[in-house]
């Protein structure tokens, strides 16, 4: 059962309105007075109406967005859809990260609780989608973007990372590759158990040799493509090729190969995921899985001004195709 505005104001011992005017950033409420009443607003989890504290306010139509960190590669590339559609149908956007973990956390508990936001957009920061699912199961409308691979039970916008590493695999195939190797992210998203499944299991059908000893476990940074690289090499393994789960990882290997004096693609072809604007801009530049970006940010808002409009939600994600980019460091043959 949803809390009402009601049973904070009895279990804090006031008034609905002097609940209402702590929620509005009121400063007639004295101090002791606002910070139980937060404390009950924090102990029982109550979401305000949006609308209600909106039109107190005088405000109203605003989305709110959670995300792990600003630093992400794509991460301009999701908010702009997002905010190009939240802002030609006239919401605003309230912009919040996780840079400093709990404590980020903590901070926006207590705006969610407080302040007039519709819906929320989210890019899930680690360890969050629990709470995430019960702001939405008490009302709050929520879409997440990105799931990777967790299938929350509420609206979200998901790619198709499973089968963008097959098209990796069979694209190497192709170009005549037998022996690659693969740079993984971070190994307990889904998405990065998707991506591994897809090309593994493309790998063997498509007759290419994917030796264990060639897949290294990396977390989406350029220095764990170049770690792997120089591991590789230090070891003596022999390979043709490097599929690395994203676009800097990518950027990585391409490094470490020109430092090692291997030529790309003659001696290694390397394609990466994601095709952030790195992919243009390395030596050479890199082929690449597209991951439609700026595209489930536009869905995302979509889906959440439907749901703000009166359509239900769907717990089924939606899912948006990935594609094979090719540039110079995998041309076709």
């Amino acid at each position: 059962m949803r809390v009402t505005i009601a049973d904070v104001a009895r279990r804090a011992g006031v008034s609905k309105t002097t609940v209402s005017r702590v929620l509005n950033g009121k400063s007639d409420v004295d101090a002791d007075t606002a910070h139980r009443i937060r404390e009950v607003i924090a102990e029982t989890g109550y979401v305000p109406s949006s609308r209600a504290v909106g039109l107190a306010r005088g405000q109203a139509r605003t989305v709110g967005m959670l995300v792990p960190s600003l630093t992400w590669p794509w991460m301009g590339m999701v908010l702009q859809g997002a905010v190009d559609v939240l802002e030609a149908d006239g919401y605003g956007v309230l912009l919040y990260t996780c840079n400093r973990g709990d404590e980020s956390l903590r901070r926006f508990a207590v705006q969610v609780s407080a302040s007039a936001f519709d819906g929320l957009l989210v890019i899930e920061p680690e360890n969050t989608l629990d709470y995430i699912a019960q702001l939405h199961s008490k009302g709050l409308p929520v879409v997440l973007i990105d799931d990777r691979g967790h299938h929350p039970g509420f609206p979200s916008v998901a790619t198709t990372n499973r089968e963008g590493a097959a098209a990796a695999a069979r694209h190497l195939a192709a170009i005549g590759r037998r022996r690659p190797a693969m740079v993984t992210g971070i190994g307990h998203f889904g998405c990065v158990r998707d991506r591994s499944q897809g090309f593994t299991e493309t790998a063997a059908a498509e007759g290419l040799r994917l030796d264990p000893r060639l897949v290294f476990g990396g977390d989406f940074t350029k220095e764990c493509g170049r770690t792997a690289v120089n591991e590789m090499l230090a070891a003596g393994l022999d390979f043709d090729s490097v599929f690395a789960h994203n676009d800097l990882a990518a950027a990585g290997v391409l490094g470490a190969l020109r430092d090692a004096g291997l030529r790309v693609p003659e001696d290694v072809a390397v394609i990466g995921f994601d095709d952030v604007p790195v992919a243009l801009h390395t030596e050479p530049t890199l082929t690449t899985i597209r991951q439609p970006l700026r595209e489930m940010g536009e869905a995302a808002a979509r889906l959440l001004l439907s749901h703000l409009r009166g359509a239900p939600a769907s717990a089924d994600p939606l899912v948006l195709p990935t594609s094979l980019v090719v540039r110079d460091s995998a041309p076709s043959i």
